[in-house]
């Protein structure tokens, strides 16, 4: 009998490979059907690990398959790479069992005609653990051809992406986040100021064998250290939020007082919609465009209890349906994620160069959207999950040079709990993995003169 973990990780990878999911949805839906919680751990860990090490996989299979990977039939591309995983990364498995399931699991997929196939590329592969072919860390970081097989094969980046890197922040820094990449991520909470403060969450947590410490920079970040706050039971759940350390530092960029009239363009899940309803007693106006998302943000603005949160459907992409103006208005854009690749690893193979101009286009128009309902001396925030210029900094430069009206601030001055050590030489948010220890983020303040 196949593991039951084993089939769920191959569903979840065939949703996302076929366009049809993404990796977060995909594994959120194949959980239901998993009673036991050690499966559901397991496939989610298969399947996000392949999607890390992808690159590499892909690498090894084509070699020891003797064909190129393209010439292999999906469903027997995604077995083998679900294999090849388990046998490299997660050898508490017995090599046996692995090649086993992949085998039947072939015969079960329809593609019984490739047993044989499988067994003996899985085989070989688990022979040749101790001197696989991949490619080696160059002695010349110079040389830059292998310093890109390097960085695209074995530390399993799409090519065009480590290539940019690779000339804007040179070999040590794109290593390091190549590095930062294939870890997994923990989980960071974020502290429900409308319920608790860091102190008692601490307490309730420890009360469900949850243990916890405090993140660097975000002033009410928590880092689990051991337990499952998500899975088992916690006094009082609406006292955190599920957020990323840099992600809370966004919502620092509105100020210690954000004024009394507010606007998220783009808040789901909720996250910083919910941080900014802490953060004023005035209203919050939470805005998305699609039903779901909308859902979800529903959900997390009624288990957190920010009473002071209105929510709005609304497309900022288009002018918006406000006849009144904000104190502060922030767009946490739509971007390519390629920020967080460490937290959502399916994103690097999802992406391509074409790409970015697109959504650097719809960037500047949202931009340009939310200016318009600033009221004056208000603020406009604008902030990503991207390490790319074209979504960041350059968003910024083009919309003061098209925008009159509105002038840059610094951000070292816009919140006394945001470190000087987050913010760069020009005056916006900036993380990075190799100065923080944290996915790429950026923001950036604006003023209405």
């Amino acid at each position: 009998m196949i593991a039951k973990a084993r089939v769920a990780a191959y569903q979840i990878l065939t949703a996302v490979s076929s366009g049809g999911a993404d990796l977060p949805g995909a594994i959120a839906y194949l959980r239901a059907s998993l009673s036991d919680e050690r499966d559901r751990a397991l496939a989610a860990d298969i399947a996000t690990g392949v999607q890390r090490w992808r690159g590499a996989l892909d690498h090894l299979i084509g070699h020891f398959a003797k064909r190129p990977i393209q010439k292999l039939d999906p469903e027997v591309l995604e077995i083998l790479r679900l294999s090849v995983y388990q046998l490299l990364h997660l050898t508490r498995v017995p090599a046996a069992a692995v090649v086993d399931d992949a085998v039947n699991l072939a015969g079960r997929v329809g593609k019984r005609s490739a047993g044989k196939l499988v067994n003996a590329v899985l085989r070989t592969i688990s022979r040749s653990r101790a001197a696989l072919p991949l490619p080696l860390r160059p002695a010349d970081p110079a040389d830059r051809a292998r310093a890109l097989d390097y960085l695209s094969v074995t530390m399993s980046h799409p090519r065009w992406l480590v290539e940019r890197w690779l000339d804007r922040l040179g070999f040590e820094t794109t290593e390091h986040w190549t590095t930062f990449n294939n870890r997994p991520a923990p989980v960071t909470l974020r502290v429900n100021r409308l319920r608790a403060t860091p102190e008692e969450l601490r307490i309730r947590l420890a009360a469900a064998s949850v243990t916890v410490h405090a993140g660097q920079y975000a002033p009410d970040a928590l880092i689990v250290d051991d337990g499952q706050p998500l899975r088992h039971p916690v006094p009082d759940p609406g006292g955190f939020v599920v957020q990323d350390e840099a992600s809370q530092l966004v919502t620092l960029l509105a100020g210690g007082d954000p004024g009394r009239a507010v606007l998220d363009t783009c808040a789901s899940p909720g996250g910083k919609a919910t941080a900014l309803a802490a953060a004023t007693t005035g209203r919050v106006i939470a805005c998305d465009v699609r039903e779901r998302r909308m859902a979800l943000l529903q959900r997390t603005v009624k288990t957190t209890g920010a009473r002071n949160v209105l929510l709005v459907q609304a497309d900022v992409t288009r002018p918006l349906p406000f006849s009144s103006t904000f104190s502060t208005v922030v767009v946490d854009a739509p971007c390519s994620g390629l920020g967080i690749l460490r937290r959502d690893p399916d994103i690097r193979w999802r992406r391509n160069p074409e790409e970015l101009p697109v959504i650097a286009a719809m960037q500047r128009r949202m931009l340009a959207n939310a200016s318009s309902v600033v009221a004056p001396g208000g603020r406009l925030v604008y902030a990503t999950c991207s390490s790319e210029p074209e979504e960041n900094e350059q968003i910024a430069e083009a919309f003061l040079r098209q925008t009159p009206g509105f002038m840059a601030i610094d951000a070292r001055g816009v919140h006394p709990a945001l470190p000087a050590g987050v913010v760069d030489d020009r005056g916006h948010l900036r993380t990075t993995p190799d100065a923080h220890g944290l996915e790429c983020f950026f923001g950036a303040v604006f003023e209405r003169t």
